[in-house]
């Protein structure tokens, strides 16, 4: 984990900015979400991605690719919600005040 992180610092910088410019635009953007079932199907290839990341099944370059990928979409997915936090933060906090 660290040879990804210092090898791809800015690439994980940005899909963290990215993600936060992504939470920051979705609290706005009030569009059609995905259905159940495909957030359901969705769900199930993260849980398999993780599953062989994890028990390390997938060996030499893809192994590589599947954990940086995986590491990219965790920190998207935190700038994300950060993103959309702040932003549901600054406009509560102005509506109150007004």
């Amino acid at each position: 984990m660290v040879t990804l992180a210092s090898f791809y610092w800015g690439w994980l910088l940005g899909a963290a900015l990215l993600g936060f410019g992504m939470g920051w635009i979705a609290v706005v953007h009030r569009g059609h979400g995905l259905s159940k079932a495909a957030a359901g199907w969705l769900g199930l290839l993260l849980v398999v991605l993780l599953g062989l990341a994890l028990a390390r099944v997938v060996p030499g370059r893809p192994g590589y690719w599947l954990d940086l990928g995986l590491v990219l979409l965790a920190i998207y997915l935190a700038g994300c919600s950060v993103g959309s936090w702040l932003r549901y933060w600054v406009v509560s906090r102005h509506e109150s005040a007004a």
